[in-house]
Protein backbone atom coordinates (compact mmCIF):
# COMPACT_ATOMS: atom_id res chain seq x y z
CA UNK A 1 0.00 0.00 0.00
CA UNK A 2 1.17 3.06 -0.58
CA UNK A 3 0.42 5.91 2.21
CA UNK A 4 1.13 9.34 2.44
CA UNK A 5 1.44 10.91 5.98
CA UNK A 6 1.38 14.21 6.34
CA UNK A 7 2.45 15.58 10.10
CA UNK A 8 5.21 12.86 9.76
CA UNK A 9 7.66 14.41 12.32
CA UNK A 10 5.26 15.15 15.20
CA UNK A 11 4.22 13.01 18.06
CA UNK A 12 1.94 10.96 17.18
CA UNK A 13 2.51 10.80 13.06
CA UNK A 14 6.52 9.51 13.82
CA UNK A 15 5.14 6.33 15.39
CA UNK A 16 2.73 6.08 12.54
CA UNK A 17 5.60 5.74 10.02
CA UNK A 18 7.11 3.27 11.86
CA UNK A 19 4.20 0.62 12.21
CA UNK A 20 3.35 1.59 8.22
CA UNK A 21 6.94 0.57 7.27
CA UNK A 22 7.73 -2.13 9.70
CA UNK A 23 4.90 -3.61 8.01
CA UNK A 24 6.43 -3.12 4.92
CA UNK A 25 4.21 -0.60 3.00
CA UNK A 26 5.61 2.56 0.65
CA UNK A 27 5.41 5.62 3.03
CA UNK A 28 5.33 9.15 1.57
CA UNK A 29 6.19 12.31 4.00
CA UNK A 30 5.49 15.54 3.01
CA UNK A 31 7.38 17.54 5.99
CA UNK A 32 9.06 20.94 6.01
CA UNK A 33 12.40 20.14 7.98
CA UNK A 34 13.28 16.36 6.25
CA UNK A 35 16.18 16.39 9.15
CA UNK A 36 13.22 15.80 11.66
CA UNK A 37 12.65 12.09 9.99
CA UNK A 38 14.11 9.45 12.19
CA UNK A 39 13.21 6.79 10.18
CA UNK A 40 15.57 5.40 7.53
CA UNK A 41 13.86 2.67 5.11
CA UNK A 42 14.10 2.00 1.14
CA UNK A 43 10.14 2.21 1.25
CA UNK A 44 10.06 6.04 2.75
CA UNK A 45 9.98 8.50 0.45
CA UNK A 46 10.47 12.12 1.99
CA UNK A 47 9.76 15.08 0.11
CA UNK A 48 10.60 18.94 1.31
CA UNK A 49 7.53 20.81 1.27
CA UNK A 50 4.08 22.99 2.96
CA UNK A 51 0.74 21.68 3.29
CA UNK A 52 -0.53 25.37 2.67
CA UNK A 53 1.55 24.91 -0.72
CA UNK A 54 -0.92 22.99 -3.03
CA UNK A 55 1.64 22.26 -5.82
CA UNK A 56 3.73 19.96 -2.82
CA UNK A 57 -0.04 19.02 -1.83
CA UNK A 58 -0.69 17.17 -5.29
CA UNK A 59 3.07 16.13 -5.80
CA UNK A 60 3.06 14.21 -2.80
CA UNK A 61 -0.43 12.88 -3.09
CA UNK A 62 0.68 10.79 -6.82
CA UNK A 63 0.10 7.32 -6.77
CA UNK A 64 -1.16 7.18 -3.38
CA UNK A 65 -3.91 4.88 -1.24
CA UNK A 66 -4.36 6.24 1.74
CA UNK A 67 -3.77 9.70 2.97
CA UNK A 68 -3.23 9.76 7.03
CA UNK A 69 -3.02 13.42 8.44
CA UNK A 70 -1.25 13.68 11.94
CA UNK A 71 -0.80 17.15 11.42
CA UNK A 72 -1.26 19.18 15.08
CA UNK A 73 -3.01 22.89 15.35
CA UNK A 74 0.07 24.20 17.24
CA UNK A 75 -2.02 27.93 17.78
CA UNK A 76 -2.69 28.44 13.86
CA UNK A 77 -5.04 27.61 11.15
CA UNK A 78 -2.94 25.58 9.09
CA UNK A 79 -5.43 22.40 9.62
CA UNK A 80 -7.93 24.07 8.16
CA UNK A 81 -6.66 26.32 5.22
CA UNK A 82 -4.69 22.92 3.88
CA UNK A 83 -7.73 20.53 3.89
CA UNK A 84 -9.18 22.19 0.70
CA UNK A 85 -5.77 21.56 -0.94
CA UNK A 86 -5.69 18.12 0.21
CA UNK A 87 -9.61 17.15 -0.39
CA UNK A 88 -9.10 18.43 -3.81
CA UNK A 89 -5.61 16.51 -4.52
CA UNK A 90 -7.00 13.12 -3.50
CA UNK A 91 -10.27 13.67 -5.54
CA UNK A 92 -8.12 14.63 -8.52
CA UNK A 93 -6.22 11.38 -7.98
CA UNK A 94 -8.58 9.05 -6.99
CA UNK A 95 -8.22 8.88 -3.70
CA UNK A 96 -10.80 8.01 -0.88
CA UNK A 97 -9.99 7.04 2.30
CA UNK A 98 -8.53 9.77 4.74
CA UNK A 99 -7.70 8.91 8.22
CA UNK A 100 -6.88 11.94 10.17
CA UNK A 101 -5.83 12.71 13.82
CA UNK A 102 -8.60 14.71 15.88
CA UNK A 103 -8.92 15.93 19.07
CA UNK A 104 -11.60 14.90 21.99
CA UNK A 105 -12.97 18.32 22.05
CA UNK A 106 -14.90 17.24 18.57
CA UNK A 107 -16.51 14.30 19.91
CA UNK A 108 -20.46 14.49 20.71
CA UNK A 109 -21.09 15.51 24.64
CA UNK A 110 -22.69 12.98 26.71
CA UNK A 111 -24.68 15.35 28.77
CA UNK A 112 -25.77 17.69 26.05
CA UNK A 113 -25.60 15.39 22.38
CA UNK A 114 -26.71 18.03 20.43
CA UNK A 115 -23.64 19.90 20.81
CA UNK A 116 -19.82 19.06 21.03
CA UNK A 117 -17.21 18.37 24.10
CA UNK A 118 -15.81 21.59 23.65
CA UNK A 119 -18.64 23.39 23.79
CA UNK A 120 -20.16 22.18 27.12
CA UNK A 121 -18.84 21.45 30.48
CA UNK A 122 -17.26 18.15 29.70
CA UNK A 123 -14.49 19.77 28.37
CA UNK A 124 -12.01 20.95 30.64
CA UNK A 125 -9.74 23.11 28.69
CA UNK A 126 -9.96 26.49 29.25
CA UNK A 127 -8.91 27.42 25.44
CA UNK A 128 -11.23 25.99 22.75
CA UNK A 129 -8.66 27.75 19.83
CA UNK A 130 -7.09 23.77 19.11
CA UNK A 131 -11.10 22.33 19.35
CA UNK A 132 -12.22 25.09 17.09
CA UNK A 133 -9.43 24.38 14.36
CA UNK A 134 -10.22 20.40 14.27
CA UNK A 135 -14.13 21.55 14.36
CA UNK A 136 -13.01 23.76 10.98
CA UNK A 137 -11.66 20.18 9.34
CA UNK A 138 -14.31 18.10 10.67
CA UNK A 139 -17.01 20.31 9.02
CA UNK A 140 -14.98 20.19 5.87
CA UNK A 141 -14.37 16.35 5.96
CA UNK A 142 -18.01 16.27 6.46
CA UNK A 143 -19.04 18.44 3.60
CA UNK A 144 -16.46 15.84 1.56
CA UNK A 145 -17.27 12.79 -0.58
CA UNK A 146 -14.46 10.76 0.77
CA UNK A 147 -14.51 7.77 3.31
CA UNK A 148 -12.97 9.44 6.24
CA UNK A 149 -12.39 8.51 9.44
CA UNK A 150 -11.49 11.38 12.58
CA UNK A 151 -9.33 9.57 15.45
CA UNK A 152 -10.17 11.36 18.65
CA UNK A 153 -7.79 11.14 21.35
CA UNK A 154 -8.59 12.52 24.62
CA UNK A 155 -5.31 13.64 26.76
CA UNK A 156 -2.34 12.58 25.35
CA UNK A 157 0.42 12.15 27.61
CA UNK A 158 4.27 10.34 26.66
CA UNK A 159 3.97 6.56 27.40
CA UNK A 160 4.39 3.30 25.97
CA UNK A 161 1.90 1.37 23.75
CA UNK A 162 -0.29 -0.67 25.94
CA UNK A 163 -2.15 -2.31 23.23
CA UNK A 164 -5.25 -2.47 25.19
CA UNK A 165 -7.90 0.72 25.05
CA UNK A 166 -11.63 1.59 24.43
CA UNK A 167 -13.10 3.03 21.23
CA UNK A 168 -16.63 4.78 20.84
CA UNK A 169 -18.13 6.26 17.67
CA UNK A 170 -18.99 9.25 18.37
CA UNK A 171 -17.90 10.06 21.90
CA UNK A 172 -15.42 9.38 24.27
CA UNK A 173 -15.25 6.53 25.92
CA UNK A 174 -17.13 6.74 29.69
CA UNK A 175 -14.60 8.14 32.12
CA UNK A 176 -11.94 8.32 29.66
CA UNK A 177 -9.16 10.80 30.73
CA UNK A 178 -6.10 9.57 28.75
CA UNK A 179 -4.64 7.35 25.88
CA UNK A 180 -0.80 7.42 25.35
CA UNK A 181 0.64 8.49 22.28
CA UNK A 182 2.25 5.48 21.24
CA UNK A 183 -1.32 3.69 21.89
CA UNK A 184 -3.24 6.52 19.08
CA UNK A 185 -0.95 6.07 16.60
CA UNK A 186 -1.18 2.58 16.74
CA UNK A 187 -5.51 2.58 16.27
CA UNK A 188 -4.65 5.50 14.16
CA UNK A 189 -2.36 3.26 11.56
CA UNK A 190 -4.99 0.28 11.73
CA UNK A 191 -7.53 2.21 10.93
CA UNK A 192 -5.91 2.02 6.76
CA UNK A 193 -7.25 -1.43 6.93
CA UNK A 194 -10.27 -1.16 8.94
CA UNK A 195 -13.47 0.81 7.40
CA UNK A 196 -15.44 -0.15 10.79
CA UNK A 197 -15.13 3.93 11.63
CA UNK A 198 -15.77 5.20 8.17
CA UNK A 199 -17.36 8.88 7.75
CA UNK A 200 -16.95 8.69 11.99
CA UNK A 201 -15.16 10.44 14.43
CA UNK A 202 -13.67 7.75 17.14
CA UNK A 203 -13.26 8.65 20.82
CA UNK A 204 -10.03 6.37 22.02
CA UNK A 205 -9.10 6.38 25.49
CA UNK A 206 -8.13 3.93 28.30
Amino acid sequence: MYILILGATGRVGSPIVTHALKDGHHVTALVRHPEKIRDHDRNLTVIQGDVLNQEDIVRAMHGMDVVISALNTDGTTTMSESMPFIIEAMHNEGIQRMITVGTAGILQSRSFPNVLRYQSSESRRKSTRAAEEHHRVYSLLKESTLDWTIVCPTYLPDGERLGKYRVERDVLPEGGVEISVMDAAEFTYHQIKDSHYIKSRVGISY
